[in-house]
């Protein structure tokens, strides 16, 4: 019988939502989220790797899904896009003031490790692996990333009641 880590549409029925959840902190598009998502998993069909472990196989995913994003930013016609016009509002976001929503203003460098080891539960080491940088480089952003944050929820003055 194949092992669950092994099986391409056993993997993508489980970790699908974590995929979605870097994809989408990383892009800040439920558009761009979905795409990435859907490249991560042609992929795996495609390449079919022989993964030791569960553990393997979720890193993997969210390795490839941390490389897609970076690769849609470099797309040719990412660089002709203008900004987004703040007049426009945002279908169905994060709640204003809210936590999630300070994560998402965070830059990337400083969001993905957050979102990694809060919301996915990786370890230091672990996210290294993932982001393809140094153990140290991935305590440093941790760090400056519960900075920003706390300084961003104090000026908000929701702080306290959130701790």
């Amino acid at each position: 019988m194949e092992e669950l880590w092994n099986d391409p549409g056993a993997l993508a029925r489980q970790y699908a939502p974590a995929v979605y959840r870097l994809a989408y902190a990383r892009t800040g598009s439920r558009a761009d989220a979905e795409d990435v998502m859907q490249e991560v998993f042609l992929r795996l069909v495609k390449t079919r790797p022989d993964f030791d472990s569960e553990a393997h196989a979720k890193a993997w995913l969210l390795r490839v899904a941390s490389n897609c994003a970076s690769d849609l930013f470099r797309l040719p016609w990412r660089r002709r896009e203008e900004p987004l016009n703040e007049d426009i509002s945002a279908p169905e976001g994060p709640r204003e003031g809210s936590v999630t929503q300070a994560v998402l203003a965070l830059p990337t460098r400083y969001r993905i490790p957050i979102h990694l080891y809060y919301y996915e539960g990786y370890s230091v080491a672990e996210i290294s692996k993932i982001i393809g940088k140094s153990e140290g480089t991935v305590k440093s952003r941790l760090s400056r990333a519960r900075d920003k944050l706390r300084e961003q929820l104090k000026e908000e003055g929701d702080l306290e009641e959130r701790i």
